[in-house]
């Protein structure tokens, strides 16, 4: 089958945040750019963008791209990119803050490929595995998924080309008085199992791992970011999986991974291709 599209997704950590002492960059911001600059994907969304430091050096980088960013009153913003030739509608969902006026939005970003609508929702969902963390999380999962039917009631055939993705956190709920524990494994399940009942699926990955911050006490890393799609979809199998995680998780050793950790993100980038419908 052909290609429709490709997307790169990708938290950056406090990308573009400032050091309080010496008013710079955390990480210098062009080796990010240039990595995902790299990825030549058709749409791409970073996560946690804390700085107009990092408009112009993308804007220069990328100049192929039209880019949009989420507004409010979080401290940590979405934006997305639509290289030049792909045309797509761009939406802002508050509803996926779960309530909660400082929390991101989410981002619909619909490309029109051939005649087909693919609606791709990218999302940064809440951390923390506490039970305010966890709640709004799982309230925000089950926005994502019921979202799948009010896009096949718009399509009109119950086949909406749907795939949300992200950031999910799921890390898991430490309850209170220890006897009910979720474990990280449990709360992606019962997504697996959700996403199921919505004819959706959690795309497989070149590495479960897609988190670590260097630090020995979480080794060897978390499970946190996802790609869920419609059944029907198709993606090219890039080295055995549908969903090709790059980054820190392809270095072979804790040191390179530590180094590349230190230059970029604790998140590894997701990269996938979508096939025409």
């Amino acid at each position: 089958m052909a290609k429709a599209f490709s997307v790169a997704s990708w938290n950056v950590e406090h990308f573009g945040a400032l050091d309080s002492r010496t008013k710079k960059p955390i990480r210098p911001i062009q080796p990010i750019i240039d990595f995902i600059a790299a990825q030549k994907a058709d749409v791409v969304a970073i996560y946690e963008v804390r700085s107009q430091h990092i408009f112009r050096p993308i804007l220069d980088t990328m100049p192929e791209y039209q880019f949009h960013i989420t507004e409010g009153r979080q401290m940590q913003e979405i934006l997305v990119g639509i290289k030049r030739g792909l045309s797509a509608f761009v939406t802002q969902k508050l509803e996926f803050r779960a309530g909660q006026a400082t929390l991101r939005p989410g981002v619909l970003v619909t490309p029109l490929v051939a005649g087909q609508y693919y609606p791709l929702l990218f999302l940064h969902l809440k951390s923390m595995p506490d039970p305010k963390g966890f709640g709004l999380r799982d309230d925000m999962l089950r926005r994502a998924l019921k979202f799948r039917s009010v896009l096949n009631g718009a399509a009109g055939d119950n086949a909406a080309n749907y795939i949300f993705m992200g950031d999910l956190n799921t890390m898991g709920f430490d309850y209170p008085y220890k006897q009910h524990d979720i474990t990280a494994a449990d709360e992606i399940n019962e997504l697996d199992r959700r996403a199921k009942y919505k004819k959706m699926r959690r795309l497989s990955k070149s590495g479960d791992l897609t988190w670590w911050n260097g630090n020995d006490k979480y080794k060897p890393g978390s499970n946190l970011d996802h790609v869920v799609a419609a059944d029907h979809l198709q993606f090219r199998t890039i080295a055995g999986s549908e969903v090709s995680v790059r980054g820190w998780p392809e270095e072979a050793t804790d040191a390179k991974k530590r180094a590349w950790i230190n230059k970029y993100s604790d998140h590894g980038l997701l990269y996938f291709e979508v096939q025409k419908v």
